[in-house]
């Protein structure tokens, strides 16, 4: 399967040069291949882009589950401004479509870390993310990122929180891949501070012929 998504990529990377970049009879090729991205886990944002620019030319092809996809898969790749960058590309009208409307809500709520309210959201809206393979461990990927960047030490039920109160097991899964380590308080310590700070001494040496000299020129 993952050698049929090679062979694929490269068609539409192909399809993607020159003048036919913007050929609307392409457009249900570059829509099958977004399908595709979202069933194996893929991505490929100049691809999702194109489709996105032919949409604003042509109004008529406009496809709202279309869309949609691209703006979950977009998520997928926060920290990046892939999010940011396709939703300048939908008309406004169409940005009050559902579930357009309350997929940017979700993008809105992650970008300012606003985890605990995404994760609520999301369980009233699950029916968004059918057939987009592995959204949600790609969302908690980028908390984990939030995470390892701002605390140096956070409480597991908090944690478990942000991570949209996975089993137990699941949050040590993601403790494990970052090597973080808990203590017997239910405390997780993201990194070890006097690791991470190394001092330093600097020592300056000043010979008496330079010191002389500046004596001299400051009289």
């Amino acid at each position: 399967m993952a050698t049929s998504f090679e062979q694929m990529r490269a068609n539409v990377a192909k399809l993607l040069r020159g003048i036919d970049r913007y050929n609307p009879e392409n457009l249900s090729t570059l829509e099958r291949y977004v399908e595709t991205q979202a069933r194996e886990n893929a991505y490929d944002l100049e691809a999702n882009l194109a489709v996105l620019k032919l949409y604003q030319f042509n109004p008529a092809y406009f496809q709202t589950s279309v869309t949609s996809q691209i703006l979950l898969k977009a998520l997928t790749n926060l920290p990046h401004t892939d999010f940011t960058l396709c939703k300048c590309m939908i008309d406004q009208p169409h940005q009050e479509e559902r579930p357009i409307r309350q997929i940017l809500y979700l993008g809105n709520l992650l970008e300012t870390c606003h985890f605990q309210s995404f994760w609520a959201s999301l369980e009233e809206n699950r029916e968004l993310i059918d057939g987009i393979t592995g959204f949600e461990d790609s969302v908690r990927k980028f908390i984990c990122h939030v995470v390892g960047i701002t605390y140096q030490t956070i409480e597991h039920r908090l944690l478990a929180e942000m991570l949209g109160d996975p089993l137990d097991t699941q949050v040590k899964v993601w403790m494990n891949k970052y090597g973080w380590l808990e203590d017997d308080d239910g405390r997780i310590f993201i990194y070890n501070q006097e690791e991470s700070i190394k001092p330093k001494n600097i020592v300056e040496k000043i010979d008496f012929d330079s010191v002389s000299s500046i004596m001299a020129t400051s009289q």
